[in-house]
């Protein structure tokens, strides 16, 4: 049994913890826990701020009887920049000079304030210079990494890997290479990230600044309730046309609506640079808010494609898992992954 990593995705309004263990069978469930955050989260600098947070995170730590220190934590989708690059097919040290280059294109800000990192995807097998190499880039401002640094250190954890949000999901629900062409989208409370995953391998993502918050706005606002409240009305009602004479529809279905967009513009994409007849097969909903009632529906019915809720629990041994552990299934694919991570 190995037990020296745990996966903790720590989310603008609560952290989700989860620790496995592993055997020659896969994957055993040893602990799962989502627990509320401080406010401000990881966005203070104020010391108090960052103290409370930290006490958060031992809190959880302790309360979901994790032995062990050592964490693997994403990074929030919306703080780092992400891109599947295709560059002929090259060695490592030449990936290493030229992916500079190609982060010098894509990422706005000055390469001397972030940490680059990139991760060979896909390497064609044979020398066809027409056949391209798939790569992943990853940059994180260092600030970011730094701030991530300090508070898990106040928490008496050791960082043992970072890495994005999207990546994390798909290692959790994405099984192999024989896993349907799949367009993964996951709706987190301040940011949402799609990516579309072909044999295995994510060949395209892309994240905005729209989540589940946002829901709750309109929500709060039409209907004049306290944030707490909007949330308890999204969790009942769902995003049905028939609540509360079709209101809750109206308040949810603009958010709803700017995400669907990105969604047929990530299918367009796709359709258009792979020709070879694997079309999307299914659309797979992630994060706090794939939990609304109907929501599956809403896509289906409006991108064609069938849609399904996330459940990380799939890949599991067969055991019995807690119920409100499986009712909030949706909630853990990122720390499900983060926690999968050194096993792959």
């Amino acid at each position: 049994m190995n037990k020296k990593n745990f996966g903790l995705d720590i989310g603008a309004t609560s952290l989700k913890l989860v620790w496995l263990e592993h055997d020659p069978r896969g994957f055993i469930l040893k602990a799962a826990l989502i627990a509320p955050v401080p406010p401000k989260g990881m966005l203070s600098e104020a010391p108090l701020d960052e103290e409370e947070m930290a006490q958060a995170l031992r809190k959880a730590v302790e309360a979901a009887g994790v032995p062990t220190k050592r964490v693997n934590i994403a990074l929030p989708e919306n703080q780092v920049y992400t891109k599947v690059l295709e560059m002929p097919t090259l060695s490592d040290k030449e990936i290493a000079a030229a992916i500079y280059w190609e982060a010098e294109q894509y990422i706005p800000v000055p390469l001397s304030n972030i940490k680059l990192v990139w991760d060979v995807l896909k390497r064609p097998a044979t020398n066809n210079p027409t056949d391209k190499m798939q790569v992943l880039m990853v940059g994180a401002p260092t600030l970011l990494v730094n701030k991530y640094q300090k508070i898990l250190s106040m928490a008496g954890l050791e960082i043992n890997a970072m890495e994005t949000e999207i990546l994390a999901t798909i290692r959790s629900i994405v099984p192999n290479e024989s896993f349907p062409t799949s367009l993964i989208v996951n709706i987190g409370a301040i940011s949402t990230s799609i990516a579309i995953v072909k044999k295995g391998i994510i060949i395209f993502t892309y994240s905005m600044s729209i989540g589940g918050a946002a829901i709750n706005r309109a929500i709060a606002t039409d209907f004049n309730l306290t944030p707490q409240q909007a949330e308890e009305y999204k969790r009942v009602y769902g995003v049905s046309g028939k609540s509360l004479g079709g209101k809750i529809g109206k308040s949810t279905e603009p958010i709803l609506s700017t995400i669907l967009t990105e969604i047929k513009k990530s299918i367009a994409f796709y359709e258009q640079k792979y020709k070879d007849g694997d079309k999307i097969r299914q659309i797979i909903l992630s994060g706090g808010t794939a939990k609304l009632p109907g929501i599956e529906i809403f896509f289906a019915q409006n991108a064609g494609i069938e849609t399904a809720i996330a459940n990380p629990w799939k890949s599991l041994i067969s055991q019995q898992i807690p119920k409100e552990v499986l009712q909030n299934a949706s909630d853990y694919p990122i720390a499900v992954g983060l926690a999968m991570r050194e096993y792959e």
